[in-house]
């Protein structure tokens, strides 16, 4: 019997993030796992490496990977919508987990157990499921900056709110604080600009 789950996963490239908002350069959820899968994966090296953690830093990649697979089956809910209230959150939350066991369920059965703590979110160890989320956010923040640097001032509260958050967070997790002040002012610098640092090193 033919598995959809690959068929549902390609169609990541296909789901627009930010809908209600205009953007200088469209993004869509394939670009924003794997960007997040990266920032993620280096969160977690960096929290082994100077902050005496021991995650594993391959799962964290791939755990960010899958976070948004549940989006293939209902698209991307913005943020607004999706947290208007805490009943309408609650409700988005129980699609979400239907649309994971979706996702997982595609799978041949002898493979779902291996899965099973990746897609699912519910199932995802904490340690794990912290990382990713200081990850989307950072990825987050970096869009609001590009698309700012961009002169579409449609990302001000987007880089506000996320400010907000990331200032909790750095009181959390050391190693987003390290990532701030060691990543992050590159993350805006234009290619010529990026190329003259490379030649001077």
């Amino acid at each position: 019997m033919q598995s959809t789950f690959l068929a549902w996963m390609f169609r990541m490239p296909l789901i627009k993030r930010w809908a209600l908002m205009f953007c200088v350069k469209p993004e869509n959820v394939a670009e924003h796992s794997h960007q997040v899968a990266i920032v993620a994966h280096l969160l977690a090296v960096i929290k082994n490496k100077k902050f005496a953690g021991s995650i594993n830093a391959d799962k964290v990649a791939t755990v960010a990977l899958y976070h948004e697979a549940s989006e293939t089956r209902f698209g991307d809910i913005v943020s607004p919508t999706k947290y208007a209230n805490p009943e309408i959150a609650r409700e988005f939350k129980k699609i979400e987990y239907l649309a994971e066991k979706q996702c997982l369920e595609s799978l041949p059965e002898e493979f779902q157990e291996i899965f099973a703590d990746i897609i699912v979110q519910d199932n995802v160890d904490q340690e794990y499921k912290d990382i990713v989320k200081a990850a989307d956010i950072l990825v987050a923040y970096i869009k609001a900056l590009d698309e700012l640097n961009h002169q579409n001032h449609e990302f001000d509260h987007v880089k506000e709110r996320l400010e907000l958050k990331l200032a909790t967070l750095k009181k959390q997790m050391p190693e987003v604080e390290y990532f701030l002040g060691i990543f992050l002012q590159s993350c805006s610098t234009t290619v010529d600009k990026l190329s003259e640092v490379h030649i001077k090193k």
